[in-house]
């Protein structure tokens, strides 16, 4: 990475992609659905899950923050070996709590404390409450998120930061 892209850089976040939950169904009886994950002009995918509408991927996608007020989206496409790969439902959100939560400066805490919470909104695409936690010497938030554009379907992911050396830092 050159270092001028260090400079602006505050970090990594790494998002877990846990699980789908009662995604649609796009082919005959099931779906085989992945995970785009996209900000800004980065892209990120996990595999492929075939024919499971309650996927567990538990897969690490990683993006380089330079810009915690850029939304995140999330897509989740139905894979079709012929046609054009099917959208099962998106989602935006916001890293800019989590991002407040770490500058915090935490240390101290014992593991397992929650810094905030997050309610769901019409804007955030949260289907229950979001924890901001203090876990392990690290700030982790779960997300159960309600995918739109589509009849059904949630996607849970975990948020995490991961500081790099020789970048901006928060």
């Amino acid at each position: 990475m050159s270092s001028s892209a260090m400079d602006s850089l505050l970090g990594l976040l790494r998002i877990r992609v846990k699980r789908g939950v009662n995604l649609a169904v796009r082919d005959v009886r099931s779906s085989d659905p992945y995970v785009v994950v996209k900000m800004g002009r980065q892209k990120l995918k996990t595999r492929v899950i075939k024919k499971d509408v309650n996927p567990e991927w538990n897969e690490d996608l990683t993006l380089s923050i330079t810009d915690p007020d850029i939304p995140i989206m999330l897509t989740v496409y139905d894979h079709d070996t012929f046609t054009k790969d099917d959208k099962m439902g998106d989602v935006e959100f916001s890293i800019k709590r989590y991002i407040e939560a770490l500058k915090m400066k935490l240390e101290s805490l014992p593991s397992g404390t929650i810094i905030s919470r997050v309610v769901p909104t019409r804007e955030n695409c949260l289907s229950e409450e979001s924890c901001i936690m203090w876990t392990d010497s690290k700030v982790v938030q779960d997300l159960c998120l309600r995918l739109r554009n589509v009849e059904c379907g949630e996607v849970e992911i975990q948020l995490q930061w991961i500081n790099l050396p020789g970048s901006k830092g928060l």
